[in-house]
């Protein structure tokens, strides 16, 4: 293994990958995948990540089998593991309103920020699968209500780590003068979420820190940052933005569209669709009748969160560059899904981060936004 690159500045450009402590890989696709969702593979894949410059990995949720996926590990648990065996990266743990209620996570993660330097962050995933609710006996709420019920889960976190005595009256949370010690050490542990909606962008804007955007085109990412940057001025806060994208590094722009065009020709279709339907479904439920996945073709939802339409497919070079231009429009972070995980992240760290980092140090032009 390369020795360790150095951690990445504040002004750089952040790299997470997805933990996959879900079978299935990240494609749904027949296609050899030599990934694994086992512990002990995640650990080793969390300590390659860290020495090749990865800042975060992200840890999935999922209750039930389906679309490729059949073994699922509990992300809180399997992060604080990934935790205490590295030693600098953070991992983002997902959560579910609903399931969780934010007395429970406040309590677990302000442990676990405690037991490992202050390395967790948390994913608030607002739901889009109505058949996995229905399958643990939680109530399915409507689009907005879902995200009404987040942000008031999100404020909740925040209210119980940052006061002696916490008290909230909301329609989902109600707390009285409750007090958790120990708190999470400073700085409060970051706080994502993702959703392409109205609401979702709107709740980001109120109460984020991050915001996740599935993979799309330069222009309509930018469409998206100017929006929340916008909103959120409005609210006197900054929220920065994250960007799925899967990687798929060769020596020649020829030989990474093949892998491309071979995950898409081993896809399975009866998955794709399934996972297509629900996720369509859950978008057109929006008042807009929009969401993550509104304009995502069966080749786009082969790869789960539109990872290919980033286009970070080609040689180190050029996925260097389309990198720094994300960049420029105001992306902060890049969430990256691989089909060998290991390798894969192994190879990005040593042939494109660098890149990146060297036409950083160059001097890129400074991302303003949208008035």
């Amino acid at each position: 293994m390369p020795a360790p690159l150095p951690p990445s500045s504040p002004s750089n450009i952040k790299f997470a990958y997805w933990v996959p402590n879900v079978s299935g890989g990240l494609v749904i696709s027949n296609i050899e995948q030599r990934t694994d969702w086992g512990l002990d593979y995640n650990i080793k894949l969390a300590q390659i990540a860290e020495n090749s410059g990865f800042d975060y990995a992200l840890s999935q949720i999922r209750f039930t089998a389906g679309y490729g996926a059949e073994f699922q590990h509990e992300p809180v648990s399997f992060s604080q593991a990934i935790l205490h065996n590295t030693k600098n990266i953070k991992v983002i743990a997902a959560l579910l309103p609903g399931p969780w209620n934010p007395a429970v996570a406040a309590k677990q993660i302000a442990s676990i920020s405690q037991y490992t330097n202050g390395r967790i962050a948390v994913n608030i995933v607002s739901g889009w699968f109505r058949g996995e609710f229905a399958a643990i006996g939680e109530p399915w709420l409507d689009h907005d209500e879902r995200y009404r019920r987040s942000e008031e889960f999100i404020r909740s976190l925040r209210g119980i780590w940052s006061d002696d005595n916490f008290t909230f009256r909301g329609d989902f949370y109600r707390f009285n003068n409750y007090s958790l010690k120990p708190k999470p050490l400073d700085p409060l542990p970051e706080i994502f979420q993702g959703g392409s909606s109205r609401a979702a962008r709107d709740m980001a804007a109120r109460v984020s820190d991050w915001y996740f955007t599935n993979g799309n085109t330069p222009e309509e990412i930018k469409k998206q940052v100017d929006d929340i940057r916008a909103k959120a001025r409005e609210h006197g806060r900054s929220v920065k933005i994250g960007v799925n994208a899967f990687g798929i590094v060769r020596k020649t722009e020829q030989e990474a569209r093949a892998v491309v065009a071979e995950i898409i020709a081993k896809a399975n279709p009866e998955a794709v669709h399934a996972f297509g339907h629900e996720v369509k479904n859950a978008g057109k439920a929006s008042p807009e009748g929009e969401g993550n996945w509104s304009t995502s073709t069966f080749d786009d939802l082969v790869q789960y969160n539109d990872g290919f339409r980033t286009n970070l497919i080609g040689t180190p070079t050029q996925i260097a560059e389309r990198i720094v231009e994300l960049k420029n429009i105001g992306v902060d972070l890049v969430l990256l899904g691989f089909l060998h995980f290991q390798e894969d992240v192994e190879s990005f760290g040593r042939d494109v981060i660098p890149l990146v980092r060297e036409l950083e140090a160059r001097g890129t032009p400074h991302f303003q936004a949208a008035e």
